[in-house]
């Protein structure tokens, strides 16, 4: 069991990368857009918005949850979920609806729609930086009588990385270099 709790915990860190220039800019962001913004600065929003931004791939809630402990006397889900709940709300993460996990947004600008592209193979994902809902889709949506408070794309695939190693990676549907 104890092994078991160990290589677990090696397998969430081994997702992290400690850049301290980059994640110290980004924290000095968030804490001043909470106090110019009235909010409460709350330990564990601290602490899931640090553990976002070291994060090489989308996490988890509970692996959010997990590496609170080192800053947080033990936290329970809610308080996991609720600091997650904050950041995707101000615009700080961004939730990943098919992985059921969570990735640090560093955009200066807010969204009103996030789309990724996800790699099946090795985990990457990317953002795509679309501010405005695609005209086709938006005509569409409207044409249902449906109005749009917010939109999400995930689109699956394999990355440049992976396809370089498997050039048969794509079909006539995928992308082959030349765009």
């Amino acid at each position: 069991m104890i092994v078991k709790i160990v290589l677990l915990e090696i397998d969430i860190l081994a997702k992290y990368t400690y850049t301290n220039a980059m994640t110290k800019r980004s924290e000095k962001k968030f804490i001043t857009y909470c106090t110019s913004n009235h909010l409460r600065l709350t330990p564990p929003r601290l602490s899931a918005f640090k553990i976002l931004q070291k994060a090489k791939k989308p996490i988890t809630a509970y692996e959010v949850l997990d590496l609170m402990g080192n800053d947080i006397k033990n936290p329970k889900p809610p308080t996991a979920y609720r600091a997650l709940e904050f950041l995707t709300q101000h615009g700080f993460a961004h939730r990943i609806e098919s992985l059921n996990s969570y990735i640090s947004c560093d955009s200066d600008h807010k969204h009103k729609g996030s789309q990724f592209t996800i790699c099946d193979s090795c985990g990457n994902v990317g953002e795509i930086h679309l501010c405005d809902i695609p005209d086709t889709l938006q005509e569409a949506v409207c044409s249902q009588g449906f109005c749009t408070q917010y939109w999400n794309i995930e689109v699956h695939g394999k990355c440049a990385k992976c396809c370089e190693k498997n050039p048969d990676c794509c079909d006539d549907k995928g992308c082959s270099g030349d765009a």
